[in-house]
């Protein structure tokens, strides 16, 4: 067949390349549908030529100081500040979200390689002396190996980061697949973890579709899988990756609630709320997805958040006063589409309609507006369905006792958030709520790079979560020494 002119290319053992593939996928801007670039979608043999390529440089990079490991890691610190502005263009150019929203992204990658820079404290062991008479133990952290990152299309500047800096800085090496849809923006970074100086093999890319997927999972060389997308994929990734002996830490969908009190501040809480909802075009893992109002807060909360709905400004994300995003493809699109028309089937009101939006300049675009959904039946298939764009839906109740029952119902738990000004609501709320990541008057509930990213339920598939003391304790294997030495003659 004859190859595309313009391809994204893997990056195995120090060397660029393209691989010998037999599909090409196009990778379109998706408020333009301009076409950016071509993916090949590599072979399993791609997986296979990475694998040894990091496994060879596993041998000398583990034995590589701590000390030294991280300077390649502060000299990338430096590369992705002095080139944030393209990376984050580029985010925007093939993601679709605004700018400021790229930015913010890259800010939050940038903290992690800050975060893994503290690896030679981190990565300490500890020891008691004379746990028996002249008997001394020992614990130590050793690395795995070759490690496998699978990252998702929402966040590809990011995402890597939760692991990779991690990983590469405890003395392991590393294969990275970005996702298909949005490849340019690691083909940027890994030239910029080039040019840091990095041994040949610490970090390898692949990129592809399931073919390479599976090559990772099932490659015996392989100790340890990192993913995040969507929770049936990370439920297959969680049980093959387990059934082939490996490592895993899965983070899948979500469907996150937000209950707001009568007390609550509605103008900044209805911010808040819209920039949650509808941030990054409602396409991230922490996006408020359920408004459940109590009390008195149903008629101000309401008509507040249709208002920020309906004057939200959607377009090109490189646009000045863009507020809001295309999503990823015409395919999702259809599905946003698609089940904002069964929640009417289900008697849901549409309060605010996005759907077939004009935006002046880029009518092709896939875009959109943000959607509230009034009216929901909170045991119904939209209430418990991760939606994955800009839409919101109502849900009134009379208690926060009721609140909270219907957040503990869902089989999801990555994030709920509670808005209020009680500080015993605010302990109640955390103390009971099940998701893994809680916001007191926070709508997006990210945790800093210091702290693990954490999941639960259908949300998360492992025990170790991305970032922070997790992302260590994931990275590294712990080796327990009981040693005696003295004079034997001696009596003890």
């Amino acid at each position: 067949m004859t190859q595309p002119a313009s391809i994204v290319q893997n990056y195995i053992n120090g060397e660029w390349s393209t691989p010998t593939a037999e599909t090409y996928l196009e990778v379109i801007n998706p408020a333009t549908i301009e076409v950016l670039s071509k993916v090949p979608l590599s072979p399993a043999t791609e997986v296979d030529r990475a694998t040894t390529a990091a496994q060879t440089a596993f041998s000398t990079w583990r034995r590589t100081p701590a000390t030294e490991r991280v300077q390649y890691l502060f000299k990338l610190k430096a590369l992705l500040e002095e080139h944030f502005e393209d990376i984050a263009q580029t985010i925007t150019l093939e993601c679709g979200k605004t700018i400021a929203e790229a930015k913010g992204e890259m800010r939050r990658a940038i903290e992690n390689v800050e975060v893994a820079c503290g690896i030679p404290i981190l990565m300490q062991g500890y020891n008691s002396e004379d746990i028996a008479r002249g008997i001394d133990e020992h614990m130590i952290r050793q690395p795995l190996g070759v490690t496998a990152i699978i990252t998702p299309f929402n966040f590809p500047g990011m995402i890597p980061f939760w692991f990779m800096p991690y990983s590469i800085a405890c003395g392991n090496t590393c294969i990275i697949k970005p996702s298909e849809r949005v490849p340019l923006t690691m083909q940027k970074i890994f030239h910029l973890l080039e040019q840091t100086g990095l041994p040949k093999g610490v970090v390898n890319l692949v990129n592809g579709a399931k073919e390479v997927v599976d090559a990772l999972l099932d490659h015996p060389t392989i100790r340890a899988i990192s993913f995040v997308g969507s929770s049936p994929v990370a439920k297959y990734v969680y049980s093959r990756a387990a059934a082939n002996g490996k490592r895993s830490q899965c983070q899948g969908g979500a469907k996150n609630p937000v209950i707001v009190l009568p007390d609550a501040d509605i103008t900044m809480t209805t911010k808040i709320m819209a920039d949650s909802a509808f941030g990054c075009a409602g396409q991230r893992c922490l996006a408020a997805s359920v408004a459940i109002t109590v009390g008195s807060a149903k008629t101000t909360f309401t008509d507040a958040i249709a208002e920020a709905a309906t004057t939200r400004q959607v377009g090109f994300g490189l646009d000045s006063g863009v507020q809001m995003g295309p999503v990823i493809n015409d395919q999702s699109k259809t599905r946003i589409e698609t089940i904002i028309g069964q929640a009417e089937t289900e008697g849901a009101t549409v309060l605010v309609d996005g759907r077939s939006p004009k935006v002046s300049g880029y009518e092709n675009g896939y875009f959109v507006r943000p959607t509230i959904l009034q009216n929901i039946d909170p045991v119904g298939e939209i209430a418990n369905t991760e939606i994955f764009g800009p839409v919101l839906s109502l849900i009134h109740l009379e208690t926060i006792d009721d609140a909270i029952a219907l957040v503990n119902r869902s089989q999801y738990g990555n994030m709920a958030s509670l808005f209020t000004s009680s500080g015993a609501a605010a302990r109640k709320f955390r103390y009971e709520a099940e998701a893994g990541n809680i916001g007191i008057n926070i709508g997006v509930a990210a945790p800093m790079a210091f702290f693990p990213f954490s999941g639960w339920k259908e949300s998360f598939f492992g025990d170790l979560h991305g970032q922070g003391w997790h992302a260590i304790e994931f990275f590294t294997q712990t080796k327990v020494i009981v040693e005696r030495w003295h004079d034997w003659t001696r009596q003890f």
